[in-house]
């Protein structure tokens, strides 16, 4: 029963110390994020289902999309992720130049998803207003690429600040860990985005 209690003990320590701050505060930044990101998944939820019943209800509501663009652009966001966890597993072995080099590839990825969409843009048969599958169309992978691009920066910030000396370690690392839950998140959302919008 002692050694239980010593073990628990332990445990306990060991959890606080890890989610404690320099100045002796609980660290909730993780927290924070996961919270945002709940709340983002409601947003994207809302216009999800509005797009659905708008579907089910609206006759000839959905139009014919070119596929070619956005399935490549899905394959190069979805790969993206693995590149970004390479990073983050270099950082947790303190390799920086690991945690820089993946970094780089996982934002050149980005730029090129978000450079695809611009393409389809350019290119689309219909503008925002032409219809109500034109305003969904734009309002989803709109409001999707601003997200892509926040992580895009988000990633860049993480390589500007990685050219510090022990900025980033394997006992120091949120920022990292934080950028790719953002990046994970963005990837998920665009998953179902391709399916309903796209395949469905």
């Amino acid at each position: 029963m002692q050694s239980s209690a010593t073990t628990n003990t332990a445990i306990a320590a060991g959890y606080q110390e890890a989610a404690t701050e320099h100045h002796g505060h609980p660290d909730y930044r993780m927290f924070g994020l996961v919270m945002f990101l709940i709340a983002e998944s409601m947003i994207f939820m809302g216009l999800f289902a509005a797009f659905v019943i708008y579907k089910v209800t609206i006759p000839d509501f959905t139009k014919e999309l070119e596929l070619l663009i956005p399935t490549v652009n899905s394959i190069i966001l979805v790969s993206s992720s693995f590149v970004m966890h390479k990073g983050q597993s270099a950082i947790k072995n303190d390799d920086v130049k690991g945690l820089q080099l993946w970094f780089g590839i996982t934002a050149l990825m980005g730029a090129i998803f978000l450079g695809g969409q611009v393409f389809e843009y350019a290119h689309m048969e219909f503008g925002l207003t032409e219809h109500m599958f034109g305003s969904c169309f734009y309002v989803l992978t709109g409001f999707h690429g601003l997200h892509v691009t926040a992580g895009l920066l988000f990633t860049l910030a993480v390589l500007w600040r990685s050219r510090e000396a022990n900025h980033y370690s394997s006992s120091n690392h949120f920022g990292v860990e934080a950028a790719e839950l953002y990046w994970h998140f963005v990837d998920v959302v665009w998953l179902v985005l391709f399916v309903l919008v796209y395949l469905l």
